[in-house]
């Protein structure tokens, strides 16, 4: 008799760990104690604490445990647990996304760096540590630039300048967030595309392929796929981001790119070592057909195989955040006709931890849930964090009707502010 796979999960939500011991796969959740959801300990083995970034730490309290009874990998969604996850595969000798491809991708420069060994995706850009370097690349670009932190996520603090008076302004304030270092690339003008591939063994699939609207800080409050975007270059887009792949080193998991679609054609944004956010794996579920969460368990354990081919859409599918203005809820109101699938969030119910896909609205065409009540505080939205308020999500025979249904159930929820 063969033994249950066991897996270590350091940090994130529940989702991809749901279904697992039904496949006969135990769990081990390493977490920081009250950033979790406590539903989460039915689908555990056990859950032990420790600081999800610090790589030596969860190896001291995974290791014990792996020399009782070995993991087969070492897996996270979080982005801040990337690295740490990282150290410790490589600590365990196991296959997986080791540290220095989970580095490779947080640092937006070796990103880059790498892209350009490969002579992939060409951008040009510099690592710049005063507010001199910085203008000294604009003047020598000639154009708008785009400053942010090498190591960033969320879209926190993304400043783009217009000229040398602007870059030396952004790079001060990024000294004020606490940055001693920016990445300074040129401005790419064009639409914001993801596409969420899969990768076993040194194949990458690429599966479904998403488009955003954003604020003026750069912040993706709507997604919808299959991106009519990017269906002219699709076949680009998947060889640039199997190419990608290979330049960083990924040979396993999930990853999530984007790319912005420049007169030029597309060129890489950024890319990661994850599921995407923002409910996108859902997305995909419902506009393409895999599950990515549960792929994450059963393709590299061999419990299923990694499709030959790219799916072709099945649908359409969005999801729209909520955006009241900035300021303290006197009322929420949903109109009557809107539907029953609304869910309203108790005070408190989600206080510390991100905004979940809630599993009830999974098997539903569209739903919605409102989180905010009068008294709380709608933050200005500017990084993806503060889009905390409520999202609607639908499915349809395509994008268009996707988000057609997204902003009729928006349209019918009013969050105002006093």
């Amino acid at each position: 008799m063969t033994r249950p796979f066991r897996v270590a999960w350091i940090g994130g939500r529940p989702a991809p760990v749901a279904g697992a011991k039904e496949l006969g796969i135990d769990v081990v959740l390493v977490h920081e104690e009250g950033l979790y959801e406590p539903s989460v300990a039915e689908h555990c083995e056990r859950i032990v604490h420790a600081p999800i970034t610090d790589g030596p730490a969860v190896l001291a309290v995974l290791r014990p445990l792996h020399e009782e009874r070995p993991f087969d990998r070492v897996l996270t969604t979080s982005e801040p647990a990337g690295i740490c996850a990282g150290y410790v595969t490589d600590a365990l000798g196991l296959p997986g996304v080791g540290a220095t491809t989970a580095r490779t991708l947080k640092d937006k420069a070796l990103t880059r760096a790498a892209l350009d060994r490969h002579g992939l995706s060409p951008v040009r850009h510099r690592v710049v540590r005063s507010a001199e370097e910085a203008e000294e690349f604009q003047r020598s670009l000639g154009a708008p630039l785009v400053l942010k932190p090498v190591d960033g996520a969320a879209s926190r603090h993304i400043h783009r300048a217009e000229d040398a008076v602007e870059t030396a302004k952004a790079f001060r304030e990024m000294t004020a967030a606490g940055f001693s270092e920016a990445l300074a690339e040129e401005y790419l003008d064009g639409p914001v595309i993801s596409v969420e591939s899969f990768s076993h063994a040194g194949r990458h699939l690429p599966i479904g392929y998403s488009e955003y609207q954003v604020n003026e800080r750069y912040v993706e409050w709507a997604v919808s796929t299959p991106s009519r975007l990017a269906q002219p270059w699709l076949p680009e887009l998947r060889s640039l981001t199997a190419r990608l792949l290979d330049a960083v080193g990924l040979t396993e998991g999930p990853s999530h790119s984007e790319f912005v679609l420049t007169p030029q054609g597309p060129r890489v944004l950024e890319s990661h070592a994850r599921l995407g956010g923002h409910a996108i794996p859902e997305l995909v579920r419902r506009a393409f057909g895999p599950d990515l969460a549960r792929m994450m368990l059963t393709v590299p354990l061999g419990i299923e195989e990694l499709p030959a081919e790219p799916p072709e859409p099945v649908g359409g599918a969005a999801i729209r955040f909520f955006r009241p203005d900035p300021g303290v809820v006197a009322s929420v109101t949903v109109a009557e006709d809107n539907p029953a699938v609304v869910r309203r969030l108790a005070p408190g119910e989600l206080d510390g931890v991100y905004l979940p896909l809630l599993a009830e609205l999974r098997d539903l065409e569209t739903g919605a849930v409102v989180a905010r009540n009068p008294g709380d505080v709608v933050p200005v939205l500017n990084t993806l964090a503060d889009c905390s308020s409520g999202y609607a999500l639908s499915s349809g025979a395509d994008a268009a009707e996707a988000e057609a249904r997204c902003l009729e159930t928006d349209q019918k929820i009013r969050i105002a502010v006093g």
